[in-house]
């Protein structure tokens, strides 16, 4: 997995997860059942920004636009409905020629493994087979993957011409020429002509985004390793970086203000919300406004009543269970929801040994334990997966119920964006 836009699934509401969740597996699908299995190494986040921007500009039923998929591993051998037809296919497209690019650059880098011949030989071939794959699935719904290629082809002419002062924009050029033309494309095929330029705006600036958080993110180890690096041939410094970066954040809002779609929230949320955290994770939080967290102090506590809360409560907090008649109220600092026993209700009764080692290994084959909620094969209880478990991006808070701060986009707020954070 590889890309900027990485939403932790506790900020995300039900529903906005649900749909974020069978963007993905609609793209990795469409990747094996367009180019092979061996084409879904190349699903990646970024990518399935495609298949959400061609549903949110339709109006069609959710059944056109999902199908039920069969049981996979990767999410514990169950079925699952997920985004189909030419959204999902030109995000495949889009995303397997982004692959071969990337894995084109680490062999001409040399990087790693990629710089043994034999495995430089079988990289190129690799390469050249997704590139014309990619290309003869995009030609079916419109779009002309000569320009991602085009883009890949001069950027290393740039990088090579560059001289030492130049703007690092020059380098950054290629990433927004493709990410515009690929955001561009999405109105075409949902019929909203008239949302081309402002959606060719929102990828230019996200491209321009996502290469330098990448340029950003490696620059120290550039460094080590002697590699090229846009900021460090330009002289740009970590400032000027982060504030062309939030200004990218800034103008991709903007510009999304100017998109007419049926469905906003998610959208919103992956390229308002998520693409501000990407920053914050390379460069950290902005030295200005609010930050989402819990509070955890006697001061925080009396600052959150001052403003409007209930003393001691989290913002952003689901409300507290209903006591039901005559059992005593739970106290606010019990644990409560998935993963809990509620107070008062007898404990799921554990496995012995043997029972339980057995369950453990039905649920280790079948990617269970790593890749979906699940009950503990002692315990009986609600868990996490490994991967969810360590894909969480909440650095303020403990993430059992936290910073859910775009919750209320699933309503009509995603105008303004009223949802108590600073965005």
């Amino acid at each position: 997995m590889f890309g900027i836009i990485r939403p932790c699934r506790h900020r995300l509401s039900e529903r906005l997860q649900t749909s974020w969740m069978a963007h993905l597996c609609g793209l990795c699908l469409a990747l094996r059942d367009d180019h092979g299995q061996l084409a879904r190494t190349a699903t990646n986040y970024d990518g399935l920004i495609i298949s959400v921007l061609v549903e949110s500009q339709t109006a069609r039923e959710d059944s056109s636009w999902r199908r039920t998929a069969g049981p996979c591993p990767l999410r514990g051998m169950r079925t699952a409905s997920v985004a189909k037809g030419e959204g999902a296919r030109l995000a495949a497209a889009v995303s397997l020629a982004l692959a071969s690019v990337k894995i084109r650059d680490h062999v001409e880098d040399r990087d790693g493994v990629f710089a043994r011949r034999p495995v430089a030989a079988g990289a190129r071939a690799v390469t050249r087979r997704w590139d014309r794959k990619s290309a003869g699935s995009a030609s079916i719904v419109g779009f002309d993957t000569a320009v991602l290629l085009d883009a890949a082809s001069r950027q290393g002419e740039l990088e090579r011409s560059l001289r030492p002062g130049g703007s690092v924009l020059l380098v950054t050029e290629p990433t927004e020429t493709a990410t515009a033309a690929a955001f561009a494309h999405t109105a075409v095929i949902a019929g909203r002509p008239g949302n081309a330029a402002p959606l060719a705006e929102a990828g230019r600036l996200f491209g321009r985004l996502a290469h330098l958080l990448d340029a950003a993110e490696d620059q120290a180890a550039d460094a080590a390793s002697g590699a090229w690096n846009p900021l460090t041939a330009t002289g740009t410094d970590r400032a000027e970086a982060e504030r062309l970066c939030r200004d990218a954040v800034h103008g991709i809002r903007l510009a999304l203000g100017e998109v007419e779609l049926t469905d906003r929230a998610l959208v919103h949320v992956l390229l308002a919300h998520e693409t501000e955290r990407a920053v914050e994770r390379v460069f950290g939080p902005a030295r200005h406004g609010a930050s989402c967290r819990r509070p955890d102090s006697a001061g925080d506590a009396a600052a959150t009543g001052a403003a409007g809360g209930t003393t001691g409560e989290h913002p952003h907090q689901a409300p507290p269970r209903e006591t039901p008649p005559g059992q005593a109220p739970v106290p606010p600092w019990v644990p409560q929801g998935p993963g809990f026993t509620p107070p008062g209700e007898k404990p799921p009764n554990p496995r012995n040994l043997l029972a339980g080692c057995a369950v453990w290994a039905l649920m280790a084959c079948s990617c269970q334990l790593l890749c979906c909620d699940h009950n503990d094969p002692f315990s009986r209880k609600r868990r996490e997966g490994f991967c969810q478990r360590h894909d969480c991006d909440c650095p303020d808070c403990d993430c059992s119920g936290c910073c859910d701060c775009c919750n209320c986009c699933d309503g009509d707020c995603c105008g303004g964006c009223d949802c108590g954070c600073d965005c």
